[in-house]
């Protein structure tokens, strides 16, 4: 999936291919910061943020395509909690879906981006012609996918993962350690009534 960088000369075409990448936000050098890796989110919220249905998050999880990290489901009524880096894997797959993109192609490229540390997906553009998904690490690699014609569209995540954090800036989580109680939400007073009630 890794694609290698040509050391090709500023031809007309690759500066017009390297201008059609500027203009797509695909060489978006992005600086992020790092999420708490002890914080979840509940299916409802990571569907939000991603722009998926709970049926689509559900599917996914059974089918170990995206699972969630902070919490799996275990039993009737236990509640899953995905971790921000599982929310923006959940909306590149959307997005590649949305263009055509194989289930079997985004789960070879979900499984490459498995591999990745947190820091590395926010300078990863994604392209693909519909049919392979391709990874690009510099803006090389991008402008010679998309001047030899391959890459039709593409997903800068460093993007997508602003956009991730821009929605959950907006939306409930909760910590690892609170997220025990499946039908209780740490803000809820009741909870935290019952909560002191079975502590002491």
């Amino acid at each position: 999936m890794a694609v290698s960088s040509g050391e090709g000369k500023a031809t007309p075409d690759r500066h017009m291919a390297s201008r059609r990448a500027g203009e797509q936000g695909l060489l978006f050098d992005t600086q992020v910061s790092m999420p708490p890796e002890d914080v979840g989110y509940r299916g409802p919220t990571a569907c939000a943020a991603a722009g998926i249905t709970y049926r689509q998050l559900d599917y996914w999880a059974r089918t170990k395509l995206v699972e969630p990290s902070v919490q799996p489901a275990h039993g009737s009524g236990s509640q899953r909690l995905y971790s921000f880096r599982d929310i923006l894997v959940l909306k590149v797959v959307k997005r590649l879906l949305d263009t055509g993109v194989s289930l079997q192609q985004i789960r070879t490229a979900v499984t490459h981006l498995r591999d990745r540390g947190v820091r590395d997906l926010a300078q990863i553009t994604l392209m693909s012609d519909g049919v392979s998904v391709y990874e690009c690490t510099s803006a090389d690699e991008v402008v010679d996918l998309l001047q030899g014609g391959q890459g039709v569209f593409g997903i800068a995540l460093g993007r997508v993962w602003q956009e991730v954090e821009g929605s959950l800036a907006e939306l409930p989580g909760e910590r690892a350690a609170t997220a025990g109680d499946a039908d209780e939400h740490p803000h809820d007073e009741l909870a935290g009534r019952r909560r002191a009630r079975r502590t002491g």
